[in-house]
């Protein structure tokens, strides 16, 4: 999952990142508002954590400005100022969630995998394609009821790719979301996450679901299909 991070103290927005990467979440910051708008305009995220008070072009605006252009990325707002009337402001532009600093960052994580589920695709607590599960929030993978490990990268790929079950997913698409877009390695490394989770999910269990879609990338299915 790609988020984008709009907020100016850079301390916290790099504890936030980090906090986020080490999730499995591809992560973006952007430090004012202008730069912010402008990387949410230019590339796909899955959510957006938006300050409201932010140099340049404040959290309320970005968000009216997205809206209106019909970006329904899931946005939870972030502020340091207390009261209803700006939780009111902030939802009323068109924030999904709002939360007051300073925040305990489980509880944010936990309202981001809630802002995750509400995309107009259908977004379950628990993904399941066949007998194949996987639970963002306990980070478990389970095939026939059996326990598989996976790490934090392979989680966040086989996450990406259970969210959009059937379709062909490109190379770039996932690096792009798992990796984030200044990934500077081997574009190949995706292959190589594919073959390890091809060893865990598929090969033990006798099944086929991880597919290469030649031309187009890769498109899980449930086994069987």
């Amino acid at each position: 999952m790609r988020v984008l991070i709009v907020e100016d103290e850079e301390r916290f927005a790099a504890g936030l990142r980090d906090g986020l990467e080490a999730e499995g979440f591809a992560v973006d910051v952007a430090l004012d508002g202008v730069d912010g708008l402008w990387m949410a305009r230019e590339n796909a995220y899955d959510a957006i954590v938006l300050d409201i008070m932010l140099p340049r072009l404040n959290g309320y605006r970005v968000c009216r400005t997205l809206r209106g252009e019909a970006n329904w990325t899931p946005i939870l707002m972030l502020t340091a100022k207390e009261g209803e009337w700006d939780e009111i402001e902030g939802l009323d532009t068109g924030a999904d969630d709002y939360l007051t600093k300073p925040v305990s960052y489980a509880l944010l994580l936990a309202r981001l995998r809630a802002l995750l589920r509400r995309e107009a695709r259908e977004r379950p607590t628990v993904l399941a394609v066949g007998d194949l599960r996987l639970d963002p929030a306990a980070r478990t993978v389970t095939r026939s009821g059996r326990q598989v490990e996976v790490t934090a990268r392979e989680l966040a790929v086989l996450e990406f790719l259970m969210r959009r079950t059937g379709e062909a997913v490109s190379k770039r698409t996932i690096l792009d979301h798992v990796w984030g877009d200044d990934f500077e390695g081997d574009p190949n490394i995706v292959e190589v996450y594919v073959r390890r989770l091809r060893n865990k999910i598929d090969r033990p269990f006798g099944r086929d679901s991880l597919r290469t879609a030649r031309g187009h990338g890769y498109r899980l299915v449930p086994d069987g299909e």
